[in-house]
């Protein structure tokens, strides 16, 4: 039977899911009439030439930026918010980012999304693995193999985010309907690890910039290969991380690929952590002190640095059906009711993710860290910055007066009409809108995370420059070297990786998330106005335990359409939901 597939305006393919009734995806038309279509792509005509598997590809994609319609159902805000560096505050309905901190079921069929649209993507990257072959006519050999690099690490990066949000889930390697079971961890990351070997091996040594913008490559998949390796083998007790064909991939192995993607991607670190941060931008910089004072100048999203990020493209659009062209995670993180005097962060938000006053502190306080301009760099202390800025005290909660500047809406200023743009993106195409102009890049995997890794996996050995990973990112923040040692590790990638949605998964592989208790336990906080101390109203590490490690609810519509065959996770039965007006704390 005819696998149909519909197309997009602008060359982008939209393959619809092909499940009927399983569990799996998103409800779609599988079962069509077997004649000749006139007016649709199928698989009897669709792909069949290099373009078409351009398109094909882009479709893969396109499926990441639909989480970003729900943020609280993003693995990029659910890892971030997760950890121990950010409270879940905004108001008291934002319940999302809430229950995400304290490990609570925020909503019906919570994670709904996420389960979707990352087997979307699974089943574009199985149908485009199933037809690439029924393209004719490739202008190279080198050009088929790049898109198979794609394809096979965009398959092992989206269950890579099932599987450390869910723990064992269904492995769907084809695109015929099925209602399997759970798999169990090693079989998942098997596929994983071989899927990125795929992308390893087959992917063209293309050297950035010509990998192109926004595209999977080896280089990435080395990168992806070590993260992935290092959260296994640390999660579950592991020395090697198996392959779904037998064997499996060594220490040693891992740490040969990083040293080629060092040596040979052209990737690098940029001259200063704060210019891949959009605060920096020239538009905006002009009126902001604190980029004129230091002479910051952003690099843009498309830099050295950053090796796989989701992309946003300044063509408005919002419904969740389609791709979502802008990032709002960043919307989420906003502050609320802004005016000027809250400048440059003065896009509206909804005041999500306050950043631990212990992170602020720590850094601080580390004689290892005297004079890191990343913590200023990182965190704005809204009492120093943006003084006159009163907040909305009506509706904050868990409000530290900190705010995490990587990624947050940042106005700037039209120097021919002194009007306030409502996102800088205005002056690289985008709109004048404090949604749809947010266009921020949500980067996944940045160079300085590869030598970090890096030097995890060696104990500090040179690599870069004649430095260590560790040392070389120091470096570049102006500190002067220090001695490898896991702990030296751990601090570092705390504060360069901040809010990057590193932390949580680092903790739980290092065996020390009972830190994140200590670290959110008695932040100063004020919740509408009044003065508190951050508190969870459960027993934080009991909830930890129960989950597994701290898995979330597999959406229980998933488990009931499957009849039995899908089983829950352990500790998200009765009493594990929040709702509005669960937070501990005396409010007016």
């Amino acid at each position: 039977m005819r696998k149909y597939i519909f197309m997009k305006a602008k060359g982008i393919v939209k393959v619809l899911p092909l499940y009927l009734f399983t569990f799996l995806l998103l409800s779609s038309c599988d079962d069509f009439l077997d004649t000749e279509n006139l007016t649709m792509k199928d698989t009897s005509n669709f792909p069949i030439n290099e373009t078409d598997a351009f398109q094909m590809v882009n479709g893969i994609y396109s499926v990441m930026n639909r989480n970003l319609a729900d943020p609280e159902e993003d693995p990029f805000f659910v890892f971030d918010i997760a950890s121990d560096d950010r409270l879940g505050g905004g108001s008291q309905s934002n319940i999302g980012a809430q229950g995400v901190d304290r490990l609570m079921n925020a909503y019906v069929d919570w994670m709904k999304p996420l389960w979707q649209q990352r087997y979307a993507g699974i089943n574009r990257a199985n149908n485009a693995l199933e037809t690439i072959d029924n393209v004719t006519g490739w202008s190279n050999e080198k050009t088929k193999n790049q898109l198979l690099c794609e394809i096979h690490f965009l398959r092992a990066w989206y269950y890579f985010n099932l599987v450390q949000v869910f723990n064992g889930v269904p492995l769907v390697l084809s695109t015929e309907p099925q209602n399997l079971p759970r798999s169990t961890p090693d079989e998942v990351y098997a596929q994983i690890a071989s899927d990125l070997k795929s992308a390893i091996e087959i992917g063209p040594a293309t050297k950035y910039p010509e990998v192109g913008d926004g595209r999977a490559s080896k280089w990435t998949a080395e990168g992806m290969m070590a993260r992935v390796w290092l959260f296994y083998t640390g999660f579950y007790g592991k020395s090697e991380l198996p392959l779904a064909e037998g064997g499996s991939i060594s220490k040693s192995q891992v740490a040969a690929w990083l040293e080629d993607c060092i040596q040979n991607s052209g990737y690098g670190l940029v001259s200063d952590q704060r210019n891949l941060w959009p605060y920096t931008n020239p538009y905006t910089g002009k009126d902001y002190k604190y980029d004129l004072d230091n002479g910051l100048n952003w690099e843009t999203d498309e830099n050295k640095e950053n090796m796989f990020a989701v992309k946003m493209s300044n063509k408005p659009g919002w419904s969740a059906d389609e791709q979502l062209r802008h990032n709002r995670i960043v919307e989420f993180y906003g502050l609320r009711k802004t005016t000027a005097d809250a400048f440059p962060f003065s896009v509206q938000g909804y005041s999500n993710g306050p950043v631990c006053e212990k992170l602020w502190t720590d850094w601080a306080a580390d004689p290892d860290y005297a004079g890191d301009y990343r913590r200023v760099g990182s965190i704005c202390d809204r009492a120093v910055e943006i003084p006159n800025y009163k907040g909305d005290k009506a509706k904050e909660v868990e409000n530290t007066n900190l705010l995490a500047k990587k990624y947050i809406g940042c106005e700037a200023i039209d120097p021919e009409t002194g009007q306030r743009m409502l996102s800088y993106g205005y002056f690289y195409g985008s709109e004048n809108n404090r949604q749809t102009g947010l266009t921020q890049s949500l980067v996944w995997l940045r160079f300085a995370d590869v030598l970090l890794m890096h030097s995890e996996l060696t104990d500090g050995k040179a690599i870069y420059n004649g430095k260590s990973g560790l040392n070389a990112v120091r470096e570049r923040a102006k500190l002067p070297d220090i001695a490898y040692s896991l702990a030296n590790l751990k601090k570092e990638r705390r504060y360069e990786l901040c809010f990057e949605a590193l932390r949580w998964n680092d903790l739980r592989r290092w065996g020390d998330v009972a830190e994140k208790v200590k670290n959110q336990v008695g932040n100063k906080i004020l919740n509408q106005g009044i003065e508190g101390e951050y508190a969870f109203t459960n027993d934080f590490m009991a909830r930890y335990n129960e989950t597994g490690g701290g898995f979330f609810k597999i959406p229980e519509d998933q488990v009931t359409l499957s009849e039995g065959v899908l089983e829950q996770n352990p500790g998200w039965g009765d009493g594990t939901n929040w709702a509005k007006g669960d937070l501990p704390y005396r409010f007016k």
